[in-house]
């Protein structure tokens, strides 16, 4: 699964262009995940010397992004699409804000077949096609109301 993460507000505590205070388990998270074949993108408002500090700051934890602000690590920043192919973005400035990073885990560890993204919808005409199921903040809502 590809994941894109944001930085400040999610890895580290808002006090931007500086770096802030970990946030605790984001780093440990990421590396777990990533340990467990999942394809890291930071996906961050910094670029420049602050992009690259906020690298540094992860390469020193031990975490290494696949690539930053872009969907390959070969790709021309200059030409690099606005969105990314991500499966997954966290970020806290979701509807709801950032959960706690062993929910993200949990959430991430139990959709980690894209399959359970998607469910089949039968046409009026039989034919089965692809949907895609609700909205993750809708799911992650639904859990909290049913006291998971």
């Amino acid at each position: 699964m590809i994941i894109a993460v944001d930085f400040d507000g999610t890895i580290v505590e808002h006090d931007y262009p500086k770096i802030g205070q970990s946030i605790p388990f984001a780093i440990e998270t990421l590396l777990k995940l990533q340990g467990e074949g999942h394809i890291l993108l930071l996906w961050t408002f910094r670029t420049g010397s602050q992009l690259q500090e906020a690298l540094d700051y992860c390469e020193g934890k031990g975490l290494r992004f696949y690539a930053a602000n872009k969907n390959h690590p070969d790709e021309d920043e200059t030409k690099a699409p606005r969105k990314l192919n991500a499966d997954i973005f966290i970020d806290d400035r979701n509807v709801g804000g950032l959960p706690d990073w062993g929910v993200i885990y949990n959430l991430v560890k139990k959709n980690n077949n894209l399959d359970s993204f998607y469910e089949y919808d039968t046409e009026i005409n039989d034919i089965p096609r692809l949907r895609r199921k609700k909205n993750f903040l809708i799911r992650l809502g639904e859990m909290f109301e049913k006291g998971y």
